[in-house]
Order: structure tokens, then sequence, then C-alpha cells
């Protein structure tokens, strides 16, 4: 089956190729460092909650895979670790398993492997209008999902000579789902940001909670190029390389999207000090992907050892910013510069807030 078959592949992409886009935006960012925090860094809490679902800190590991055979033991690798950790995790794009009952493992795997654990599934807004609520409701039950992601990847849509290009009724088809369906909606980015208005349409149209999928982190448009190559697509390939970096960076997307919803930040998430810059912009939790891939095609303590290295580093972090807390660090001051700084001015965004808090 096409959409199976291109799940490997695009692990296996993920796996071996460098496929990161150019400037997430995080560089610009600074913590005002704090000479005299007064707290214990043994006593500061990482805790928060999200859509009134408990985590021992704000990561999630942001939807991967799921979808071929080959997929199950990732997925079960990764939600051994979000159990051990108290973290959520989402899976890859269900469409496989609606499209043929016979994947549906490579997806439930992840809740059989991880019982307590938030959970969020995963379809696309393009195929949303061949989709009936019940089928969205299968997609839910499959993994007794605790939200339903709908993930916004046009950017890569544009360019697979496969793709879904008809973008017309998106969003009345989104406010169908959130009005009906038995759990909360995310609605989701694949690396190329939301801007305000669109964050605006859509906690109009009813969503729960919004995930920016940023500039800086995996590109789509990059994994298409090297699927491009192995099916010796030209367009493909030409079209890949000229939208690599398209896109609102993460650090500009937290911003923008800041519309009184939770925000999940995703988008080169690359270390725990992003991940407390990602929370001082506005940002309820962070979502890591790519830097899990190779660890979970390895084992589950793989995958624990890399996000237990995150979650010190954000420790770390709320230490010296004088945050015991991640309420705390929502009101560490920052300093923004060069970029990020002259973008969010051009959108009309008052970035001297965040330094004087």
């Amino acid at each position: 089956m096409v959409t199976s078959k291109r799940k490997i592949e695009h692990l296996d992409i993920c796996t071996r190729e460098n496929v990161e886009s150019y400037g997430n935006g995080f560089d610009d960012i600074e913590f005002v460092h704090r000479c005299l925090p007064e707290i214990n860094k043994s006593e500061i809490s990482t805790k928060t909650s999200f859509l009134g679902h408990k985590f021992e800190a704000p990561i999630m590991i942001a939807s991967m895979t799921g979808g071929h055979p080959e997929t199950k033991a990732v997925n079960a690798n990764l939600a051994v670790a979000a159990e051990a950790l108290g973290i959520g995790i989402g899976v890859g794009s269900q469409r496989a398993a609606l499209e043929d009952s016979r994947l549906e493992d490579s997806y439930r795997i992840v809740r059989d492997s991880a019982p307590s654990a938030f959970i969020y599934g995963n379809i696309g807004a393009p195929q949303l209008s061949k989709y009936s609520i019940e089928d969205l409701e299968r997609a839910v039950e499959m993994i007794d999902a605790d939200a339903m992601a709908i993930h916004l990847n046009f950017l890569q849509e544009a360019i697979q000579p496969e793709g879904d290009i008809d973008a017309r009724g998106c969003l009345e088809k989104i406010a169908e789902v959130a009005s009906s369906l038995s759990v909360p909606v995310i609605i989701k980015e694949t690396g190329a940001g939301i801007c305000h208005i669109d964050a605006y349409t859509l906690k109009k149209a009813g969503i729960g909670a919004i995930d920016v999928g940023g500039k800086g982190g995996t590109s789509w448009a990059g994994v298409e190029v090297y699927r491009a190559r192995m099916e010796s697509d030209e367009l493909g390939e030409h079209l890949g390389m000229k939208f690599w970096d398209w896109g609102i960076p993460t650090a500009v997307s937290i911003v923008e999207a800041d519309i009184g919803l939770p925000l999940i930040a995703t988008g080169g998430i690359r270390d725990g000090i992003m991940v407390a810059k990602s929370i001082a912009l506005g940002a309820s939790m962070s979502g890591i992907a790519l830097p899990l891939v190779a660890p979970a095609r390895v084992s589950a303590e793989k995958v624990k050892k890399q996000l237990e290295l995150y979650i010190e580093e954000l420790k770390a972090t709320m230490f010296l910013t004088g945050s015991k807390s991640v309420e705390g660090l929502k009101r560490a001051p920052i300093v923004i510069h060069g970029k990020t700084r002259d973008t969010l001015e051009a959108r009309g965004f008052n970035w001297k807030n965040y330094s004087q808090r």
C-alpha cells in the first residue's frame, strides 16, 4: 500500500539523512541570568498540566510514526520512555490504519506500552473530507487517545507527486470535528509554523490546543527531496529544495499563535534550554521528534536517556533564572535579538514585554 510504504520511507530518511530546516529563532532568545536565584535546585518542580492531564515535565514526544509493521517496535520504545518519565506522546498519521485495519497494531502498541500516559492521535487535514466522525472515533479508540491532532502539512502535500492539494473546506471540517469528536482537537503544523490570523481563526473553530510546528526542525520538504531522488522525480526534488526552509520560525510562531489556547512548541527543540525558552515565550509544552528517531530504533532506554538529558537541562535553566516551577519560568525575563526581534516588530508584536517582566 502506498501510504504504508511512505511511512517506512520517511522513517528511514529521517534516520540516515540531514532533513533539518534552518533557523528556529531560539538563537535570538536569551534568558536574563539570575546570579542570586534564591531557590534550592533540588526543590525545582517541572510538573505541569495540559488539557486537564498531569505531566512530570512540559515535554511531549511529538508525532512520528506508525502505519508499517516495522514501525511497531519504534512506537513501543517511544511509549515505554513516555510512560517511565510521565510525559506525553503522539502517534504518526493514522491514515494507514484507517485504510487497512491490519496496521492498527503499529499504533495500538503505544497505549499498550504507556497505559497511563497522555496520548494523542493524528490525522491529516487534507484527508478530513474522506472520513466521517465515526472514522475519527475509530482512530481515537485505536489508541484510547486523550486528544486528536489534525495536522496541517500543505507544504509537504504541495511537493509530493501524490499529494492532496485541495485545501478547500478544511476549516469547516475542522470545526465539525472539534464540535463532534469525543476528545479535544489539537491543530498541529508540521514544520512551517502557524501565524496569528490562522491561530485566531482556528480558535474560533473550537479547537482545544495548537501545536505550532515551526520552521527550524524537520523539513518535510527536505524529506520529500530524498523521496523524489529515490523515484527519479526531478520536479519533486526541485520543489523540495526550493521550499526546504519555508515557513515561520518556531520562536516567532509561538508568539504569533499565543491567542489564549494551550500551545505546544515543536520545530527544532534540541535541548532543555530550548524547552525553557519556548515556555518563557508562551508555550505550555514542547514537542520533540527528530532527536528521538535514531534512539527509538535501538531501545526504550536510549530514548529515555535522551529525554532525561532534556529534563536535566531544563532544570538547570530554571535554577539559573530563579524559576522554582513551570509557572515561574513563564514569567522569567528574556531578551530577544536579531532577526526574531525584527520579525516580531515588523509583525506588530511587542517583544519588549518579554524583557520587562
